[in-house]
């Protein structure tokens, strides 16, 4: 094969999750019924969230901004594929497909930066709570939000602009139904190694240190709830925190399961299947752990 510089090529090609014609309308209608559940049920939740006061509170503006979140990163993959289903073109353009890359990793950054936050509030709520109000306060609540935004865009920017130096063979089918870094890196025909390694060290930063954060938060959460003499405030406490950790455990366990089918499994369509639960299904099983939060 020959290798060139993608300004002398034009599109990538998405194989999708089945190439059978047959499955094709079962996998538009399926998700765009799970896209729309999603789109529609998280902006109810972000808008009731902001039309009633006795929803201000730092736990419900955490929700409101992983609702976004959730919206976004949905988003951001989901159309692009019932496009190409509904028009029977699997290709999208260099530059969009970098894009999409970058949007990927800004989402899903910024929800897992999200989710340590909740625990941060989970972990004050519970085992500082006569300081919860000083602690938690709006201000901070903001600076964490932007933080994580800014920590986000920026990881995100690096392996995009790390991507751009690539050089790719003519052979430019992406088995799966939306841009991911780890095939775009499979695809080059130039050296990668900068790039894998820059992998490693982001996810073990981003990935290791808040998941490490979020365990230490419920270590000390259930040493504190088990010195609670009565039933009543045990259960109270653990329910504070149940649609959290279900949240928690939906994207990790999730994401890692998607790691684990990538580097155990030759078949990239089975990556990509394992990649609808990150993606797609995790994202609306979210909103029914907001829901039932608000609703608590």
């Amino acid at each position: 094969m020959t290798s060139g510089n993608l300004t002398d090529t034009t599109d990538f090609f998405l194989l999708g999750l089945s190439n059978d014609p047959e499955l094709q309308p079962v996998l538009f209608g399926l998700f765009l019924a799970i896209y729309l559940i999603t789109v529609v049920g998280n902006m109810i939740i972000i808008l009731a969230i902001i039309f009633d006061s006795y929803l201000h509170t730092p736990m419900y503006f955490f929700l409101s901004n992983l609702s976004f979140v959730d919206v976004c990163f949905t988003t951001t993959t989901v159309p692009k594929m019932l496009v190409n289903i509904q028009t029977r073109s699997k290709s999208i353009s260099h530059p969009g497909c970098l894009t999409q890359i970058c949007f990927v990793l800004t989402f899903a950054g910024l929800e897992n930066g999200i989710l340590v936050m909740m625990a941060y509030d989970r972990f004050v709520a519970i085992c500082h709570p006569l300081r919860y109000s000083a602690i938690m306060n709006p201000r901070l609540c903001g600076l964490l939000v932007l933080l994580s935004f800014f920590i986000s865009v920026l990881d995100a920017l690096l392996h995009t602009l790390m991507a751009l130096r690539l050089s790719f063979c003519t052979h430019l089918e992406i088995p799966h139904y939306f841009c991911e870094l780890a095939h775009i890196l499979k695809l080059a025909c130039s050296d990668v190694l900068i790039n894998n390694i820059l992998v490693y060290i982001v996810t073990s930063l981003l990935g290791v240190v808040p998941l490490s954060g979020i365990l230490y938060s419920y270590t000390r959460i259930v040493s504190s709830v088990l010195k609670i003499p009565s039933t009543g405030g045990k259960y109270k406490a653990f329910s504070i925190c149940g649609s959290h950790l279900i949240v928690v455990s939906l994207f990790y366990g999730t994401g890692f399961g998607v790691y684990l089918s990538s580097a155990g499994t030759h078949s990239s369509r089975k990556s990509a299947i394992a990649s609808v639960m990150y993606t797609v299904v995790t994202p609306m099983m979210n909103l029914l752990s907001t829901a039932l939060e608000t609703k608590t």
